[in-house]
């Protein structure tokens, strides 16, 4: 017994000692109040509290005593307000004292004496008669603990959680109801610090969100710095210590910037209702149509590439245009045949007055599209490329698909980021050996397995064994980098892959083997017949991707107005003709021109795609954001970052 409460003694010394060094308080919790309550009161989360207090999930009586952290709180400056209800008569006994009745009635000695005046003069005697007052006693709070904040221009949950020194989290329980996106001038609930200690973003610096389980060692493997340089540049952490979803200043590095969600929504927000000039310029090549019979006609309408994306971008646009008009937006169109010919693209824009068109969306092709820019500069005519990745950036032109090199450092910052992962493996052909040995630099502990080779010819037989894949794999979290174009490669290591998975199994003493795949070069073998979805939904098979195919569990208003319309489901390029020209309208309708629509609309998003564009410094825009996606139960989901 002597035993136990040694320990027991030892134990709630060491608890209350941790609580002092962490400089905590303590709350007493009053009747009818609640968590939230209280979490409010000290502006802190009500996870925090529960971290410290997890009893308090299951219940919360009066007169507990709960730990509340108050490192960065400031707490709430309260007056007692005792309002008399009424007096409750006492006959005083041997041996009372002012001292004992304060106490027995949770009142004041100068209580009972405004009360019975004769007790100034004299003492107090056995059988003195007494009014004791009956107060209701109340909290008036003089200061309160949060105040209400307008979020400024380009303000995002991120940099205002860094400006009042609490976690992204920590904002969002202070106002369920803020939404996923901030809009500029909505109000929001902050802690009501001095002004002089609200931190501002400087630019100079990166920032740097704090991941679940991860410590002082983990940041110092992916920033580089340890835990006294952190400390130097984020005062308060010494004393706080580090929490999830915490924003650390950092030095500026471009592989650790904070992802931030700015979409706004530009159908609540056009403010200029005159006709505005659209031209659609797309390789329909109607030359080489054969409209002989409708045998004919069908016939080159299959057989031509280019006429098919062209009438399945041009179905997206007049969806686009006809929910515009919904809108009240006033549209003139123009739609011109190029024939995917520089010559027709010269000839349209000679016989045709451009200098008043307010954007032009197109031509598809590289050469037609270039010519385009390069003649309607000298008017400063938006043009918009749906389509290509690879186009010379004239200051007039608008990129809208993102660079591959966006979506392979999307990817890989991905991996970086997670702080779980226990090995790296890299599987690629010989055609990919560039791409695996720049991916080694990036991940200097990872494993590389290429794709065995004719003995004979040295020709890549597109194909590894089970065993070459199980030598290297680990215990515990496994990321593999896949890099290839061959369908039947994709087919057989997804299927050994999957077949390595494992579940921890203590009877048999078998460890966890978990495996993500992942690629930098999403492609069409990814696709092949032969690839089972199965084994990549298994495999939980991440990618970075332009665009994310919309679900039809979403009863998403486009996509059944196509379906009414066209008696199908829109394809990619359907979605991307009515994405495209729908941003590129309500840019202009929101905005004074496309140009100042890039500082005043940061991010946009609609069925499968966003735009959120950045300027070259002496060129044009291109679209700098991107999906992480990954397949999830035989579907397509996006990863939230």
């Amino acid at each position: 017994m002597n035993k136990i409460l040694s320990v027991l003694c030892l134990l709630l010394f060491f608890s209350f000692s941790n609580v002092n060094a962490q400089n905590f308080s303590t709350h007493q919790v009053k009747k009818g109040e609640t968590i939230e309550a209280i979490a409010k009161r000290y502006y802190i989360a009500p996870s925090e509290i529960y971290a410290l207090n997890p009893d308090a999930k299951n219940e919360l009586k009066p007169n507990t005593v709960l730990i509340i952290p108050i490192s960065k709180a400031k707490k709430p400056k309260i007056k007692i307000v005792k309002d008399l209800q009424g007096f409750k008569n006492h006959k005083t006994k041997r041996k009372e004292t002012l001292y004992s009745l304060a106490k027995k009635y949770n009142v004041s000695e100068d209580d009972i004496k405004k009360y019975n005046k004769f007790l100034y003069a004299e003492t107090l005697r056995k059988g003195d008669k007494l009014q004791i007052p009956i107060f209701k006693i109340t909290e008036e709070i003089v200061e309160e603990p949060t105040k209400n904040y307008i979020v400024q221009p380009k303000e995002g949950k991120w940099r205002i959680a860094y400006k009042f020194g609490i976690s992204v989290k920590e904002l969002e329980e202070l106002n369920p109801e803020m939404g996923d996106v901030l809009q500029d001038g909505q109000e929001i609930i902050v802690p009501n610090i001095d002004d002089d200690k609200e931190r501002e973003v400087d630019e100079k610096y990166s920032y740097y969100k704090v991941r679940p389980k991860q410590g002082f060692y983990r940041l110092e493997k992916e920033t580089g710095l340890k835990k006294e340089q952190l400390e130097a540049l984020n005062p308060g952490l010494a004393e706080s210590g580090l929490k999830v979803g915490m924003i650390l200043k950092i030095p500026f590095s471009e592989s650790v910037l904070i992802e931030e969600s700015n979409k706004i929504n530009l159908t609540d927000s056009i403010v200029d209702f005159n006709t505005k000039h659209i031209a659609v310029m797309l390789p329909f090549r109607l030359n080489k149509v054969d409209f002989q019979s409708k045998e004919d006609t069908k016939s080159s309408i299959v057989n031509d590439l280019y006429l098919n994306a062209s009438l399945d971008f041009y179905s997206g646009v007049l969806m686009a245009v006809d929910s515009l008009k919904t809108l009240g937006v006033s549209l003139k169109i123009d739609i011109y045949d190029t024939k995917n010919e520089v010559g027709e693209v010269v000839k349209i824009l000679d016989d045709n007055d451009f200098e008043t068109v307010d954007a032009v969306i197109g031509p598809l092709a590289k050469p037609t599209f270039e010519r385009v820019a390069s003649q309607l500069r000298r008017f400063q005519v938006p043009v918009i490329s749906p389509t290509r990745s690879d186009l010379k950036l004239y200051d007039n032109v608008f990129q809208s698909k993102p660079f591959d090199e966006r979506l392979k450092t999307t990817l890989i910052n991905f991996v970086k980021a997670d702080t779980l992962v226990d090995n790296i493996v890299i599987i690629s052909d010989s055609k990919h050996t560039e791409i695996s040995n720049n991916l080694k630099k990036e991940f200097n502990q990872a494993r590389q397995v290429y794709s065995r080779k004719n003995k004979k010819t040295g020709k890549d037989e597109f194909y590894v064994t089970k065993q070459d894949i199980e030598d290297i794999l680990k215990p515990g979290k496994n990321i593999v980098f896949f890099e290839t174009k061959d369908s039947g490669f994709i087919s057989g290591v997804t299927s050994i892959l999957a077949s390595l998975i494992k579940q921890e199994n203590k009877e048999t003493k078998t460890e966890a083997v978990e495996i993500t795949l992942v690629t930098t070069n999403m492609n069409n073998a990814f696709n092949g017949d032969g690839v089972s979805n199965e084994h990549l939904s298994k495999l939980q098979f991440h990618y970075a991707a332009t665009s994310k195919p919309y679900s039809e569990d979403d009863n998403n208003a486009f996509v059944k107005r196509y379906n009414q319309i066209y008696n199908t489901t829109p394809n990619s390029a359907a979605v991307k003709g009515f994405d495209l020209t729908m941003d590129v309208v309500l840019r202009i309708v929101t905005s004074e021109d496309l140009y100042l629509s890039v500082n005043n609309i940061p991010l946009t998003e609609y069925v499968e795609n966003k735009f959120g564009y950045k300027k070259k410094l002496f060129g044009g825009y291109y679209n700098d954001s991107v999906y992480l996606v990954k397949y999830q139960d035989l579907t397509i989901v996006e990863v939230k970052q």
